[in-house]
């Protein structure tokens, strides 16, 4: 099958042939339809991972995947041949710029049958950590105030919708030429970083999501009340900055789940979380869409439709 693979870390992404996926038997294979890129592409590609994650060599690119079931492992219970799913895949798995591509079934979810398959394959990285920071490692609570940096990239567009579906009030930072589009999403405040410093703006909130890292984190803890999460998928280092704030600081990797994936499958189904896509590139220009990707200026998702 065709694939966008990089054949050692920092080599240029190519379209090659490598072997089919072989079928699991809690897996299945699907035709992939469209794939979508994120930040972790570019960064294993660069090889910054290389003494966390182990890998071999061509590697297939991509973390998000969409597209219909054509062979269902033995111990596969809750789809069939035919269905429409999607999927952030494990490790092991990821590789969904390609033709076909193995899923586990606890990792997938139906895909919603209001949205195509580019819009589909969005939103299962982006959302699963929007999710996972708000929610789970967040504690998000109705009437929360909380602040999503980066508002208008992959992680933030989906964070503002989540965070105001469950009763938040919602900040977040952004350039000006952006600032529609957020409260479009539903920000309630919109902090232009190019002109603003946002915690000369903002306090007493309860949690931050931080998807930045670095001089931002450190900024943040200024934001919070005391008590307050932040919650940082960029880095796990703050300096002893929790401490000295008196806040709670969580750092995280998301994690592939099909079941939060389908709670979050329903809120696209009737309307409440709506994809954002930057732009669309062919599977024979995948090479483009990662060189766009790197540039970090991205308004929602760079997506690749395989088929």
């Amino acid at each position: 099958m065709k694939a966008a693979v990089f054949r050692e870390y920092e080599a240029p992404v190519e379209i090659a042939e490598v072997a089919r996926p072989e079928l699991q038997d809690g897996s299945v294979l699907i035709e992939v339809r469209a794939a979508s890129l994120n930040p972790i592409d570019n960064i294993l590609r660069a090889g910054y991972l290389r003494q966390m994650l182990e890998i071999s060599f061509p590697h297939v690119k991509g973390y998000d995947v969409s597209g219909t079931v054509v062979e269902v492992g033995k111990d596969v219970k809750s789809v069939e041949v035919g269905d429409e799913v999607f999927a952030r895949p494990n490790q092991m798995d990821a590789g969904a710029v390609a033709e076909f591509a193995r899923i586990q079934e606890d990792e997938l979810a139906i895909k919603p049958a209001n949205i195509t398959h580019e819009q589909a394959a969005s939103v299962p990285l982006a959302g699963l950590t929007a999710w996972q920071a708000l929610v789970t490692k967040g504690n998000l609570k109705e009437g929360d105030k909380v602040l999503v940096h980066a508002g208008s990239g992959g992680v933030g567009t989906l964070a503002i919708q989540i965070a105001k579906h469950f009763g938040a009030f919602v900040a977040t930072t952004t350039s000006g030429k952006n600032a529609d589009l957020v409260k479009e999403l539903g920000a309630d405040l919109v902090i232009d970083y190019t002109t603003q410093k946002f915690e000369d703006e903002l306090s007493d909130y309860d949690l931050v999501i931080d998807t930045i890292g670095g001089e931002t984190l450190a900024r943040s803890f200024e934001v919070l009340k005391k008590g307050g999460t932040m919650v940082s998928v960029k880095s796990e280092d703050n300096d002893n900055l929790a401490e000295k704030y008196g806040v709670h600081f969580e750092w995280f990797f998301m994690s592939p789940d099909g079941k939060m994936l389908a709670e979050l499958a329903k809120l696209i189904s009737d309307g409440t979380v709506k994809t954002v896509i930057d732009s669309t590139f062919a599977m024979d220009q995948a090479a483009n869409a990662f060189d766009k990707l790197a540039t970090g200026r991205a308004v929602g998702k760079i997506v690749v439709t395989v088929k």
